[in-house]
């Protein structure tokens, strides 16, 4: 109802008001079922991630989610975004004490009903082997620190391994695990395997086999985070002297390079075809990399601050063929294989969503329609 005069309307649902004794603010439903609502403070904790995966579940609810809220880990059935999940009832929750969770990796190949394998990474830079459905923790890998005593940025299962898993490091080194192996009670040596401009492949020199097997050293600072292809044949890493480097795996080679307008980079996705790779860092900006050309061939302008997540969406990121797009040049060591030609295409013609951004001042949604990305 307008007031006389042509003042504003009055009746609007105030979100908070105050009185004598203090403000009244309306919860969230998700920030109300909170398990412990104590007031929470980022300033030195770590960033919450989340992880997910599909156990087969006969009853069709086989959706699991794991995520970490200061020294907390808890692990759920996940319903989607539509239906409220009991947060007082976790299928696994776990508290640390003297460190922190920094992430975590469920490893899709061996996840079943009845076990999944869930790989948990420590500020203090432990790696932990855990079952929360059996509610067994089988192994804790770098245990006394004598493989690196920095925080761990980012873990990762190799792909279609059962036992092979990537661990990075704010020290900028990335390590290659096994399962079946120890990390021996000892410093690990190492002998150079393979070195390029800004990085090098070491093995681990021992008579029996240890972990870990490999040891990159990449760039200059942090390894902030790394994903693989979709074909699991390329790694990217995005550090924080704010190079994009795209790995072949196998063969432990330089694809191609991207440098960031300013600052680190934070994080890093691959498109669900493989032609594309998005980061995203300290320039506040959102930057789409072609993998073929090795190329930048757009950057978005979106956030206010610091871009800590990237992700495609996997519904509505279809493509289509017929675009020719223009960006700046990158080095590119070698092309492309016609595998992968064959198995991209580009993006184009009608608006399509590529994916979706957040900091700490917003969650965006990026559309690309014909020759330039826009952000909502």
């Amino acid at each position: 109802m307008a007031a006389e005069g042509g003042g504003k309307e009055t009746n609007e649902i105030k979100t908070q008001f105050t009185t004598r004794e203090g403000v009244y603010k309306l919860l969230t439903h998700s920030e109300y079922s909170r398990p412990n609502r104590v007031p929470f403070n980022s300033q030195g904790s770590n960033p919450v991630r989340v992880s997910f995966v599909n156990v087969n579940d006969q009853s069709g609810n086989g959706d699991r989610i794991c995520f970490n809220v200061g020294r907390e880990l808890y692990f759920y059935i996940y319903k989607g975004v539509r239906k409220a999940a009991d947060l007082s009832k976790p299928i696994d929750k776990r508290i640390y004490k003297g460190t922190q969770p920094t992430c975590h990796d469920f490893n899709p190949v061996t996840a079943t009903a009845e076990s999944v394998s869930l790989l948990v990474g420590f500020s203090a830079g432990q790696v932990q082997l855990i079952d929360p459905i059996k509610k067994e923790t089988s192994k804790l890998f770098n245990e006394e620190r004598l493989i690196d005593k920095s925080r761990v940025t980012c873990v990762r299962w190799v792909p279609g391994s059962e036992s092979l898993f990537l661990v990075a490091h704010s020290s900028g080194s990335l390590y290659l695990y096994n399962v079946e192996n120890t990390c021996g009670t000892t410093a690990p040596h190492y002998q150079l395997l393979r070195q390029g401009e800004s990085y090098a492949v070491h093995t681990c020199k021992s008579k029996t086999p240890r972990n870990p097997l490999l040891r990159w050293t990449v760039g200059e600072g942090a390894l902030n985070e790394f994903a693989f292809s979709p074909d699991g044949k390329f790694l990217a890493c995005a550090s924080q002297d704010g190079y994009l480097r795209v790995f072949g795996f196998d063969a432990a080679e330089l694809h191609g390079t991207m440098k960031s307008y300013f600052g680190g980079l934070l994080c890093v996705c691959w498109s669900p075809d493989g032609r594309y790779l998005v980061a995203g860092g300290e320039d506040d900006l959102v930057t789409v990399w072609s993998f073929s050309d090795c190329r930048v061939i757009a950057r978005g302008h979106g956030h206010k601050s610091w871009v800590s997540v990237v992700a495609f969406d996997h519904c509505t990121s279809s493509v289509e063929e017929g675009a020719e797009l223009s960006g700046s040049d990158d080095d590119c060591p070698e092309p492309p294989s016609a595998e992968t030609e064959s198995t991209v295409d580009s993006l184009t013609g009608t608006p399509q969503t590529v994916g979706l951004s957040a900091s700490l001042t917003g969650l965006a949604q990026w559309d690309r329609t014909h020759n330039s990305v826009s952000g909502t």
